[in-house]
């Protein structure tokens, strides 16, 4: 941590409830369901809403154990200050640095969908120098502190939501203007029985679940949110239930609009084609709206990157004297925030967009499946009064997750496997096999 006349530079309390749902929500994206529909409707043959509120109700599960780790615990380190605190420093520091791979790939494969997306509409700038463009701006507006950040992602979340409601709009009007003698053509979506089977039904929603990777991020923040052990908990829970509210919602009017049974042009592209049958300029509208999410998704995961390692070197875990200090003036871990942007420009010129999104999901649920089980140490081992609650949702969150990464792709476990075996060989010598102590500091007010 940096020192200025002996006083330590902390992070500062400035985020309210508000700020770090709206932080969620532009991590999780309110448009989170439209670039994968094509593949869930696909993989689910016509049951995305259901599967969209199956995973839902799964990842609730691991986002209530988050909430109450985060009241335990209100750091920057996240899911490795917990499993550290309440496993061991060693599966901490696996569960950090499985967490580092995911924050740093999101932005990461947002600066290639990003750079992509805008050169389809200004093709004179080319794909590498739009990359050039995405990753500096991420990088510049992070490091210009917390709050600068929290207006950004407001503004990219009012925006986005203003065009969710012109989809609603144009998908309402077009689906009550065509009659429908159908008796089963509004219930369809959540049950047809032409096309449902459990398999499909629980295929498309392990698929489903990515809609809601990132709610995680909430709780990096706890040292800057106001009062964190109640409103990390409330932030995470609501954020996870609103995006499923509205994604459900989302992918039930596109499904009303364009049926299961019909063949997209573009699968990729589905969600598009089917705004697009209620109102063509949403063709569009809709593309330039995912170009926005992916924006403030990237950035917002690069603010969780970045205070993830400075929780690691705060707790020695990393060396301290680059990633555990502050910049005096505009509060946040500059050092960090700079290094990710390095990151996210070179591997953006060498990693493809699928590539990035097997990893993400391998970080990402390594990271699940350790808050899980340090909830259920926390709530359940060591609590002298054991109940059904504190034993069962735990248990729930961390089978899940452990049954979808099982199932990642054979690339994807690959990749990650590397990146672990790296990160683990570093975190032996660097604590001398785990033998150091961390020392997990009281965050300065």
């Amino acid at each position: 941590m940096s020192e200025t006349t002996g006083t330590r530079i902390g992070l500062r309390r400035t985020l309210k409830l508000s700020d770090l749902i709206l932080y969620g929500m532009i991590v999780l994206q309110p448009v989170a369901p439209m670039s994968a529909f094509g593949a869930l409707s696909d993989r689910g043959r016509g049951h995305v809403v259901t599967a969209v509120l199956i995973a839902m109700v799964a990842m609730m599960a691991t986002a209530v154990s988050y909430g109450r780790m985060a009241q335990i615990y209100p750091s920057a380190g996240s899911a490795f200050t917990y499993v550290a605190r309440e496993i061991h420093p060693a599966a901490g520091y696996i569960t950090g640095w499985s967490m580092v791979m995911d924050y740093i790939v999101n932005p990461l494969i947002c600066t290639v969908w990003c750079a992509g997306q805008a050169h389809e509409f200004a093709p004179g700038i080319p794909v590498w120098g739009w990359k050039i463009f995405f990753a500096v701006v991420f990088t510049l507006l992070n490091l210009q502190g917390i709050k600068t950040s929290a207006r950004v992602n407001a503004g990219l979340t009012a925006a986005m939501s203003c065009v969710v409601v012109v989809v609603f709009v144009c998908a309402i009007r077009y689906i009550l203007g065509h009659p429908h003698n159908d008796p089963g053509f509004f219930t369809r979506p959540f049950y047809d029985p032409a096309t449902f089977t459990t398999g499909n039904l629980f295929g498309c929603a392990s698929l489903a679940v990515l809609t809601y990777i990132g709610f995680d991020a909430i709780s990096t923040l706890s040292e800057e949110a106001e009062n964190p052990q109640r409103n990390i908990l409330i932030a995470t829970v609501g954020t996870c239930l609103l995006i499923g509210i509205l994604s459900a919602a989302e992918v039930y009017v596109a499904q009303l609009v364009w049926p299961a049974s019909q063949a997209f042009p573009n699968q990729d592209l589905a969600y598009v084609y089917a705004a697009a049958r209620t109102w063509a300029p949403l063709f569009q509208i809709v593309g330039f709206t995912l170009l926005i999410a992916n924006f403030g998704s990237g950035m917002g995961a690069q603010i969780g990157a970045a205070r993830l390692l400075y929780g690691m070197g705060r707790s020695n875990a990393l060396p301290k004297s680059f990633f555990g200090v502050v910049d005096e003036k505009h509060r946040v871990p500059r050092n960090n925030v700079i290094l990710i942007g390095v990151i996210v420009l070179l591997g953006s010129f060498k990693l493809s967009f699928e590539q990035g999104i097997g990893l993400l999901n391998f970080g990402a649920l390594i990271a699940f499946m350790g808050v899980n089980a340090s909830a259920f140490v926390r709530y359940f081992l060591h609590n002298p009064k054991k109940n059904a609650f504190n034993f069962l949702l735990p248990i729930v969150g961390f089978l899940v997750c452990g049954g979808l990464f099982v199932n990642l792709s054979q690339h994807a476990l690959l990749l990650g496997t590397v990146w672990m075996v790296v990160g683990v060989a570093f975190g032996i010598w660097k604590t001398k096999w785990f033998r150091e102590e961390l020392s997990f500091e009281t965050p300065a007010e």
